[in-house]
């Protein structure tokens, strides 16, 4: 019974820098590179369609004195529409940008999860922690692991 205790203080405890180690990875800038190319091609196609927006009100602004009722109800109708159209295509671009992201990111978590379980294995850790989603982590108590996490990605290449 004395020897459990020993046992308890026998176990590795390891904690790992997961954003450090993403932002080392060339995949992670490829990946940042292509979103963000996405993120300015939503972000054109949105400032296309305001101007279009902005445009088409300018215009009714400027005839609508010389145009009758019928015409008046027709134009903010289509005015309205577009409106409506431009706040849909907000909410489609955003939830696709987030799915872009979602699944580029994927397989580089992926590869950075699998390199911190092989270095768990191979290290004999009992648990390897997150540093920033764990409130606390005694440095004293804990092996930082992210340089063999880095080395086990480079042997992974």
């Amino acid at each position: 019974m004395m020897l459990a205790p020993m046992a308890a203080f026998a176990q590795k405890f390891g904690h790992v820098d997961v954003q450090a180690i993403m932002q080392s990875l060339p995949e992670l800038s490829k990946v940042n590179g292509e979103l963000e190319a996405l993120g300015k091609q939503y972000q054109n196609e949105l400032q296309a369609m305001q101007e279009e927006i902005q445009r088409k009100s300018d215009e009714y602004e400027k005839t609508r004195s010389t145009m009758n009722a019928t015409k008046q109800q027709e134009t903010e109708t289509n005015i309205q529409q577009l409106i409506q159209k431009y706040q849909q295509a907000v909410q489609d671009n955003q939830a696709a940008f987030e799915k872009a992201q979602r699944e580029k990111l994927a397989p580089v978590q992926e590869k950075v999860f699998k390199a911190i379980e092989n270095v768990g294995k191979a290290g004999g850790y009992v648990y390897i922690m997150q540093v920033g989603s764990t409130p606390f982590i005694n440095p004293t108590l804990s092996k930082d692991v992210t340089s063999e996490v880095k080395a086990e990605l480079n042997k992974m290449k």
